[in-house]
């Protein structure tokens, strides 16, 4: 039997079976080989010693493709258990991926690893990693799997095989002296892996159950080459002094207390004059744009959940309560709002395009271990919109909000971006609701939209939600990072459910098309960007102290505060230091608190009217009239640089 591959030159490759990836790669040429990683077959990724059984399109993968990190973040993780199980006999495995730049295994052990363990486990994942074992591969039947695993004490898998579907095959990956159940794909040999860290180590729980086991989860990263692991770390550290949970609490934006409950914010007044400046931004761009503001309660009755579909999805997710003999649900979205106020009157279509935004606090329950900073949060304020459209409106409005949010975001300082076009599962379409001709024709105005704006768009097959495909924008940072921020969701599901109609130029009622849209993600995750980008050095515009006058001692403190009054009759958000301290300490402290400019005061600038100029950015700028430097600090802010 022969196999045809085509390679991506379009070239055909016929080989004889039985022949394994290794052996295709081969063929191609001896070089390739030696380089190989991984190989993808119709976009499967695979090892370079599975069997190739069918033709297909086939790609090699060498250490400079992206997927191939992922091969070996994977198999890096294995030879970390592989090390725990040497070095702590009795600990048991749950799950082992690789993740974003690393991977982690969460382990069952003893006793807490600490930080002495993690660099002892290092040294032994090296030590096992120059033995060059092979990583191996086999299938097995379901009962023996599970009765493998638990002669082993792994409970863990034995219990997952389990819960996987009758159907599905078991297979085992060793290395070594440790067996997992896994899928792979994985590295040939130990060998391969040799610039790794093990990073921390975190609780979680067994498949994230609260009241099961409580694991310790491992965290490390792994790269194939010293230079990139080096350069990695360096990101690490710069972007643990930019955290924005240190800087929150050092520049006295907000605080999280405990007293209050996990994961919900309390904004000081620095924090609030810095929300309050993004919110005003938003809003005064949205009403350039014809959206209508709008307010809706923060909590509704059930039934409104129960039609939307909530309560059957998602009630696990959503803060409820009993009052007067009925279910109250703390709004967890805004959509459900925007509708009844869409249907407070029969809508026309020469009323559509019909814009509505929100600035909408909801909350939703999220697990106490998954909460970070304003990162992850139970209570945040989404940047909510949405857009009842006819179906002829629907690409020229996603390609106004694509548009809309790369000027939003320009704004704040962002110019690199990355979008996802997220379909679905063209393979298991009965879970999603809507027509074959609905969603392709929604997928093909998202698509459309997209390359009108020429944004770089990658195509996530079933990574849709059940009720639409939806469009993902991430933005990159100062230190390279990915954030996602703007999503564009088609909805087939709530037009439907709450029976949304208008009247169209044919005298007949439609369902309008719904888009779901949030431009910077939430409110609180956006700042946490800012501060983490900005390093907590806002744009002047930002600031929320502008700029900070600073006598020289207390004979100039009215003069300050004259100067004081001048600034903050201009709009300019002062602050005036009286303290009986000496100017280079207050010169210390504000730049400690990152403010854009200082003017510091004493008998000469009193005798000339003037200000001795010093900014966070250059330093001593000389002196200035008054006059002149509120006119400066005026155009910057304008000009929002």
């Amino acid at each position: 039997m022969s196999i045809e591959l085509t390679l991506p030159d379009e070239q055909v490759l016929k080989l004889e079976s039985p022949l394994t990836v290794a052996d295709a790669v081969g063929a191609i040429g001896e070089g390739l080989r030696r380089r190989a990683i991984a190989a993808r077959l119709d976009g499967k990724l695979m090892d370079l010693h599975t069997a190739l059984t069918e033709n297909g399109r086939f790609e090699v993968l060498t250490d400079r493709d992206e997927d191939s990190l992922a091969v070996l973040r994977h198999s890096t993780a294995h030879l970390m258990a592989w090390a725990v199980k040497e070095l702590f006999p009795g600990a048991r495995f749950a799950f082992g991926p690789d993740v974003e730049n690393g991977f982690y295994y969460d382990i069952l052990a003893d006793a807490p690893f600490t930080p002495d363990d993690l660099t002892t486990i290092e040294q032994k994942m090296k030590e096992l990693a120059r033995t060059k074992v092979p990583f191996t591969k086999r299938s097995m039947g379901r009962d023996e799997a599970v009765a493998l695993f638990s002669e082993q004490g792994q409970n863990f898998k034995a219990e997952h095989i389990g819960d996987l579907p009758e159907d599905e095959e078991i297979f085992l990956y060793n290395v070594g002296e440790f067996t997992d159940l896994c899928g792979g794909p994985h590295v040939q040999n130990t060998s391969i892996i040799k610039a790794f860290k093990l990073m921390s180590v975190a609780g979680a729980y067994w498949k994230g159950d609260e009241k099961r086991e409580q694991l310790q989860r491992i965290y490390g990263t792994s790269w194939f080459k010293a230079k990139d692991l080096t350069a990695h770390l360096e990101m690490l550290a710069e972007a643990e002094k930019r955290d924005h949970r240190k800087l929150g609490q050092k520049l006295e934006l907000f605080g999280i207390k405990e007293e209050a409950g996990s994961g919900l914010v309390f904004w000081y007044p620095k924090g609030a004059v810095l929300r309050e400046q993004v919110e005003n931004h938003w809003k005064a761009e949205h009403r350039k744009r014809d959206y209508q503001l709008v307010v809706s309660p923060h909590i509704f009755r059930g039934e409104l959940w129960q039609t939307s579909g909530h309560l059957d999805y998602y009630a696990d997710d959503m803060y409820t309560f009993e009052q007067d003999d009925q279910l109250y649900v703390v709004k967890p979205m805004n959509c459900p709002g925007h509708i009844l106020i869409f249907q407070s009157d029969l809508k026309s279509y020469r009323d559509l395009p019909l814009r509505y935004a929100e600035l909408g606090t909801v909350y939703r329950y999220e697990r106490s271990g998954t909460l970070h900073g304003l990162l992850r949060v139970r209570g945040f304020t989404q940047d909510d919109a949405h857009i009842f459209c006819t179906p002829d409106q629907l690409v020229d409005e996603v390609e106004k909000l694509i548009t809309f949010s790369k000027e939003l975001q320009e704004t704040f300082g962002f110019v690199e971006f990355k979008a996802e076009l997220s379909v679905r599962d063209s393979q298991n379409t009965d879970k999603y609701i809507g027509s074959d001709e609905e969603w392709a024709e929604a997928e093909q105005a998202l698509r459309v939209a997209l390359d009108r704006v020429g944004l770089e768009v990658e195509r996530m097959e079933g990574e849709a939600v059940f009720y639409g495909p939806k469009i993902d924008i991430k933005l990159k940072d100062a230190l390279g990072r990915l954030w996602q921020t703007t999503t564009i969701q088609f909805d087939f599901n709530l037009g439907r459910r709450f029976n949304v109609q208008y009247v169209d130029a044919d005298g007949q009622h439609k369902h309008p098309y719904i888009i779901h849209r949030a431009l910077l993600g939430s409110i609180e995750r956006f700042i946490a960007i800012l501060t983490e980008n900005f390093a907590g050095e806002f744009p002047l515009w930002l600031a929320p102290v502008q700029v900070a006058i600073l006598p020289v001692s207390a004979p100039y403190r009215d003069y300050g505060q004259k100067v004081y009054e001048t600034l903050r009759n201009a709009g300019i958000r002062v602050e005036l230091n009286e303290r009986d301290e000496k100017v280079g300490a207050k010169i210390r402290n504000a730049e400690l608190q990152k403010i854009p400019y200082m003017l510091v005061v004493g008998s000469r600038e009193m005798e000339e009217s003037s200000i001795s100029v010093r900014s966070h950015k250059n330093g001593d700028e000389g002196s200035s009239p008054i006059d002149d430097f509120v006119k400066r600090v005026l155009d910057e802010i304008a000009a929002k640089s």
